[in-house]
């Protein structure tokens, strides 16, 4: 009789990612939510959601050595995305209470503003990640 055996840690930290491969990864994964969730105009939950999900995978993905970067990762990503769709759809970026001739740059941190639960949930997720990956690995 065979016995089937989980992998060892050590086998599946093989698989980790290294933190530009996990940079790149969450900044395409997060330009393909974006851009889907625009296809009513407007940024909402679809955002939020996959904001959120983007970065708290992130640290669960990266090898033990770049776990740093993506603890930074949340408010970098969320600034970098709500400025592509300042300059490509700015109307999408749309709080309540916006005037209508406000710049670019005013849209960005209306929409930080509007995002900003969104944001505080996905970093604390993310650095809790962080915390449990330190937490666990056993190597010193």
């Amino acid at each position: 009789m065979t016995q089937v055996a989980a992998p060892s840690p050590a086998r599946l930290a093989r698989h980790d990612l290294s933190s530009r491969q996990v940079l790149w990864a969450a900044l395409g994964v997060m330009a393909l939510v974006t851009a889907l969730d625009l296809v009513d105009g407007a940024l909402g939950a679809p955002f939020s959601v996959g904001f959120v999900l983007v970065v708290l995978t992130a640290p669960l993905a990266v090898e033990r050595g770049g776990l740093f970067p993506t603890g930074l990762l949340p408010p970098v990503l969320l600034v970098v995305a709500l400025v592509i769709v300042a300059v490509v759809a700015p109307e999408a970026i749309a709080p309540d209470g916006l005037p209508t001739d406000v710049t670019r740059a005013g849209r960005v941190l209306a929409g930080t503003i509007d995002h900003g639960v969104t944001l505080v949930v996905g970093h604390v997720l993310a650095l809790l990640a962080v915390g449990l990956r330190l937490a666990a690995d056993t190597d010193d």
